[in-house]
């Protein structure tokens, strides 16, 4: 396919679209015609596929596939309502991957959704990467906060990380040690850097349950303290247990470090292309 042939479908692809419901989507009527079908009731084997296949995936048919009426001129000023979808940019894509690749129209939205739809996926793992790090972040200042907390309590920093180490037990069923080796964590570095962001979270929730309480019933010195940590950790496992989740046979996550530095070269070679432009 030559430039001037990719430039034009480009083109027409992105006139076609408009916002159904605040979303993005394509007439099916309109792309029947830029994919090149000419019998609607061809084009719709092509749409069941794609819905077929969207389903695989989990997802819900109507969130992508929407019916809707739509009014066309039949002569003489006269108008009818035909059946017609407004279709996703997933379902679009999935539509091309069911097409004829044949045609280089089809070869071309192919690429041309993939690549859109590459974005969605992107854009999607950034926000999970960048909701880790926050947790992780967070379980670090709520940690400095609880040491602080038991600091005025008789609680210095070696029994502090024993308390620590205590809720990790309570929480995986493996003291922190036992954790690391499960999980190839460096024994230089904390066990919550490699954790998935819900065992980050976990951690977090039982940290704050244990500064509150320590404050609300005035505990004092490392064993009430480290059984209130024991307990509320106990707490926290069991209501993920209770939701299918059994947070030790959870696998490890990629270091949070690096993932904080991926976000942060994203962001800079962002904010070096906008300063180009």
């Amino acid at each position: 396919m030559k430039g001037n042939e990719i430039l034009a479908l480009f083109r027409q692809f992105e006139e076609a679209a408009s916002e159904y419901e605040g979303v993005e989507c394509w007439s099916a009527r309109e792309l029947q015609v830029l994919l090149g079908y000419s019998k609607w009731e061809n084009f719709i084997k092509v749409i069941d596929k794609a819905k077929e296949a969207c389903e695989h995936a989990s997802e819900h048919v109507l969130d992508h596939f929407p019916d809707i009426r739509k009014m066309v001129q039949i002569g003489s000023g006269a108008e009818k309502a035909i059946d017609d979808m407004m279709l996703t940019r997933y379902a679009c894509y999935l539509i091309a991957q069911n097409g004829d690749s044949r045609k280089e129209q089809i070869a071309f939205a192919q690429n041309y959704f993939a690549v859109q739809t590459r974005r969605a996926e992107l854009i999607e793992q950034r926000l999970l990467e960048y909701e880790r790090v926050k947790a992780r972040e967070k379980l670090s200042q709520t940690e400095k906060q609880l040491s602080g907390v038991i600091y005025e309590r008789g609680v210095d920093n070696k029994g502090f990380a024993l308390i620590r180490s205590k809720g990790d037990q309570a929480l995986f069923r493996l003291n922190t040690q036992q954790l690391k080796r499960k999980m190839g964590v460096p024994d230089s570095r904390p066990v919550a850097d490699f954790l998935p962001t819900i065992s980050i979270k976990a951690k977090d929730l039982a940290a704050e349950m244990t500064s509150v309480n320590v404050q609300t019933k005035d505990l004092r010195g490392i064993n009430p303290i480290g059984q209130e940590h024991v307990d509320n950790n106990i707490a926290v496992r069991n209501m993920l247990l209770q939701r299918g989740i059994v947070p030790e046979n959870l696998p490890p996550a990629e270091d949070v470090k690096k993932v904080q530095r991926k976000l942060d070269g994203t962001e800079k070679k962002v904010l070096k292309e906008a300063k180009k432009k």
